[in-house]
């Protein structure tokens, strides 16, 4: 009996030993978490969270979407069918701008949405409602992508603000979706033998770089309309006329390859040179010859407007050239520069061959004596260039010598010899010497002409010139 009030008295002790530990161990966990709620509840505004995420969200769903496409389970660095048939890669582009054309550098700057489209059955991925997945460009790097490049590209990149513009859309069924936002700088071979009045067809080629047209076919997705292009103007062109086309090109170690071209045509607007080159060059030219109503005998007037059009017209040929290419071809603004200079010249040898004429003019009055000593040549001349002075002697016609006949009683009017008949004009055709002399002694003459011929040979070259070119 001892034994039994014994062991109860124990288990009575063990028991209450028990519930006051547990109610220590219950009130220490009640304490913990509301020392989490508290701490939960200032770390995320308000919001109480008692599971703590410890991995990055995006790292999770990543590793997530690689298993869903199983990645790990095939070899990426081998196009999808190797072996079999060329992978059909279809291509669209959609030009967001033409940054600059550059006529020194002979080439453009765009900016483009380059697009890709294939099928890739190992990403193939179940799916109840039909819907693809986008991923950005972390994904692109373990996974087969087309090699395409640009050729006679000097400069490109991938725009990576703020992140990479690499977008990738894979649908259940395999097919992928590929874009990029790029900056090309490529060649455009230019012609400027019609410059500026010229039109320019820059194009931008693209190629795979690796895979020949027995392992890669590429082509328009949607044909001419896989190009599309955004309201573009620019400064001194604008678009003409844009087109898609495809061909093949060879290399001769590697075999045939797929090339797609993108045509621009651009037209040069002319407005910008008529204001900056052609107006300036027409009025030097008209300025020249002002000259032709200045007084001959005004040399310095004369001479510092023929310089002063000159040097002008240089300065705008040198300027012409130095925003331009040197091209070994006569381009037409050089054709046109290059002629008004001509005319402008010509003025400067045309004062110089008055001035020259007058002073033989002169010479010859004063052997003759009929210059006085007391001339003052700047009160003889008049506004047109000619003399008015009293002491000209004007030379009268030698008189024609009786003509002898064989009957002295026969008058002049009964001579034998036939006249000419009516409507006949005798006229003694001037010799190159008699033409000289006259020009020589009649210097103002030279001016007279020039007023006239001056202008209608620039109207005449203008004419001609605008017709062929515009």
């Amino acid at each position: 009996m001892k034994v039994d009030a014994l062991t109860c008295l124990a288990l009575t002790a063990a028991s209450l030993v028990a519930m006051v530990s547990g109610g220590r161990s219950t009130n220490r966990r009640r304490h913990k978490e509301v020392f989490l709620g508290e701490n939960s509840k200032f770390k995320f505004g308000g919001r109480i969270d008692y599971k703590l995420k410890r991995q990055d969200s995006t790292k999770t769903l990543l590793i997530k979407s690689e298993q869903l496409l199983r990645i790990e389970e095939h070899d990426f660095a081998m196009r999808p069918g190797f072996g079999g048939s060329a992978i059909p890669v279809g291509i669209d582009v959609q030009v967001e701008s033409i940054d600059s054309i550059s006529e020194v550098n002979m080439d453009f700057t765009t900016t483009l949405y380059l697009r890709h489209y294939w099928k890739d059955e190992r990403l193939s991925f179940p799916s109840r409602n039909n819907q693809s997945r986008t991923f950005d460009s972390r994904l692109v790097k373990k996974i087969w992508v087309p090699d395409v490049f640009f050729v006679h590209s000097k400069r490109s990149f991938i725009h990576d603000t703020t992140m990479e513009n690499i977008m990738l859309r894979v649908y259940p069924d395999g097919n992928i979706l590929y874009s990029v936002r790029v900056t090309v700088t490529a060649l455009c071979s230019m012609d400027f033998s019609s410059f500026p009045l010229d039109t320019q067809n820059c194009s931008l080629e693209l190629e795979s770089y690796a895979y020949n047209e027995n392992d890669l076919m590429l082509y328009w997705k949607n044909g001419n309309d896989s190009l599309r292009t955004d309201e573009i103007v620019l400064s001194q062109f604008f678009i003409e006329h844009f087109h898609a086309s495809s061909g093949l090109a060879f290399y001769s170690s590697t075999g045939w390859y797929n090339r797609l071209f993108i045509h621009f045509i651009l037209r040069r607007h002319i407005f910008f040179f008529m204001l900056q080159t052609y107006f300036p060059t027409m009025l030097m030219v008209v300025l020249s010859w002002v000259s032709f109503w200045i007084d001959r005998r005004a040399v310095p007037a004369r001479v510092s407007l023929g310089i002063t059009t000159v040097l002008t017209m240089s300065t705008i040929i040198t300027g012409v050239s130095s925003s331009m290419p040197q091209v070994s071809y006569v381009k037409a603004v050089d054709i046109y520069l290059w002629t008004s200079f001509l005319f402008v010249f010509l003025s400067v040898i045309e004062y110089a061959a008055v001035n020259y004429c007058t002073t033989l003019e002169e010479m010859r009055k004063m052997r003759r004596g009929k210059i006085p000593s007391t001339f003052n040549a700047s009160q003889a001349m008049a506004f047109d260039g000619c003399f008015h002075d009293n002491d000209i002697e004007l030379t009268p016609f030698p008189r024609m010598a009786p003509t002898l006949t064989r009957d002295p009683l026969t008058t002049p009017s009964q001579n034998s010899d036939p006249r000419p008949p009516e409507g006949t004009r005798l006229r003694r055709q001037r010799s190159v010497r008699e033409n000289v002399d006259l020009l020589v002694n009649n210097s103002y003459v030279i001016d007279s002409y020039s007023r006239l011929a001056f202008p209608l040979s620039y109207l005449l070259f203008n004419t001609v010139y605008w017709s062929m070119y515009s």
